[in-house]
């Protein structure tokens, strides 16, 4: 008899590719730069940093620190590593050991930290604000900078706000806004406006640049038509015990689930503290496989530290040992995230950091 206890954090390694490439072609003939923040969003930039680098051609890649980029650099030696959180005095040093890492500027007080601070044969993005009102330039920002100081940078970008909603008039908006001053005061910079999601609004929104994120990682980051990418990430956990539960008992924390008639329940070895949000208590989706069948359990009680409990009445055969599936391509973590009342990119980072996952690779 087989038992394990831990659950199971999966990565298909060849859809991510196949992503990266659909999206490359979908931008062409844009540059396809590589977004590997969060330790690739947690699924490993270790794993995923050398397969596109060295099986995609990928040259460029974007992480949020400095840090980030000292652990990828040795792994894509002639790549450009763009560091979206800019530079400073907690990591100069960093920037000066690794020359394939790019600061991407915000604002003047960074701009000037940098000219203070010159780094050999580096010239840094501007980030500019364009209707996000969060990192960037604003433009009376801009215009106080001198030719010499633009002469400084080597490529503009900024972020959209509502890239996910198509029609979402802070699209043009923000079309408009970032042309009318990249035309002002970068003509000649090359420029980059799109992340995922904005690579599915149409050539115009791809510059010279687009940022592939989560949508690489199988995120529909287009929600207003069917998933283009391919699923990367599969989540399971081991059925540890399975039991009857009587009409009238109470379930879990707080008992906030009372059975109304007999049921059936299994106990899976996965909770909060391996990242799956409480908010799916009473709420949540478990899948069983029962040769090519598939059949739907529901979390009931609370999501605690280490532990769904979970209704499977009327699953026959089921037995301790046996998998329950989380996420996976019949149910994703958009899926996931949609019913928990947050997005499949926050329960993609917390999961995927999580070290408490026995972590598999597959291609």
């Amino acid at each position: 008899m087989s038992i394990l206890t831990q659950p199971i954090l999966e990565i298909n390694l060849s859809n991510l590719l196949e992503n990266f490439l659909t999206l490359e072609k979908i931008a062409k003939p844009a540059i396809a730069a590589a977004v590997v923040k969060d330790d690739a969003y947690g699924l490993g930039a270790e794993q995923i940093v050398p397969l596109l680098y060295d099986t995609a051609g990928c040259r460029h890649f974007f992480v949020a620190h400095a840090v980030e980029g000292m652990k990828i650099a040795p792994l894509a030696d002639k790549a450009v590593i763009y560091v979206l959180q800019g530079i400073g005095e907690d990591n100069l040093e960093i920037f000066k050991q690794f020359p394939q890492l790019v600061p991407v500027i915000s604002c003047p007080e960074m701009f000037a930290f940098f000219k203070q601070n010159r780094l050999p044969d580096r010239k840094p993005v501007i980030h500019i604000e364009t209707g996000l009102n969060r990192l960037g330039f604003r433009e009376n920002e801009l215009a106080a900078l001198s030719k010499a100081d633009i002469d400084e940078f080597s490529l503009v970008m900024s972020h959209l706000a509502c890239g996910d909603e198509k029609d979402h008039f802070m699209n043009s908006y923000q079309f408009e806004n970032f042309k009318r001053l990249k035309d002002l005061y970068f003509p000649k910079l090359p420029a980059s406006l799109a992340a995922s999601d904005g690579v599915f609004l149409g050539h115009d929104f791809h510059w010279n640049m687009v940022r592939l994120g989560a949508a690489m990682y199988g995120i529909n980051t287009a929600p207003y038509r069917e998933n283009q990418m391919k699923n990367v990430v599969t989540v399971r956990a081991p059925v540890l015990q399975i039991e009857d539960l009587a009409k009238g008992q109470f379930v879990g924390y707080s008992a906030t689930y009372r059975a109304n008639t007999n049921r059936k329940i299994a106990i899976v070895s996965i909770g909060y503290g391996d990242g799956l949000p409480r908010s799916l208590s009473n709420v949540g989706k478990v899948f069983f496989k029962d040769g090519k069948d598939l059949h739907e359990g529901r979390i009931i009680g609370r999501v605690s530290m280490d532990n769904v409990i979970c209704d499977v009445t009327g699953i026959n055969n089921l037995k301790v040992g046996d998998t329950a599936y989380m996420a996976a391509d019949f149910y994703t973590l958009d899926d996931m995230g949609r019913d928990a009342g947050t997005i499949s990119y926050e329960i993609m980072s917390r999961l995927g950091k999580n070290q408490r996952f026995i972590r598999k690779y597959v291609r």
